[in-house]
């Protein structure tokens, strides 16, 4: 595998080398690591209509992209109900 330079600063290289070492890994290896868990915007893009395609294939409806769109964000209201609910119970502080 070619292997290359990236230029940072000092603090950042050590910050990375510290979090590296904690985890028994090569400052390279770390970096790879953080690579892989960010897709990029057409990774997301494809993950995204790979998902939609297979939930319109298990609920055999043929929902369109902008009907997607226009959806609520179940999942935000979950978390947005769940952080009221611990707020009440904790004495009302919002």
């Amino acid at each position: 595998m070619a292997t290359t330079t990236i230029q940072v600063a000092r603090e950042t290289r050590d910050h990375l080398a510290q979090l590296a070492k904690e985890r028994g890994l090569s400052l390279g290896q770390y970096v790879e690591l953080l690579a892989k868990q960010q897709p990029t915007a057409a990774q997301r893009a494809e993950r995204l209509a790979a998902d939609r395609e297979a939930l319109r294939t298990l609920t055999g409806c043929d929902i369109s992209d902008d009907e997607f769109n226009r959806a609520p964000d179940v999942l935000g209201n979950i978390y947005r109900i769940a952080a009221e609910k611990v707020r009440a119970a904790r004495g009302g502080a919002a």
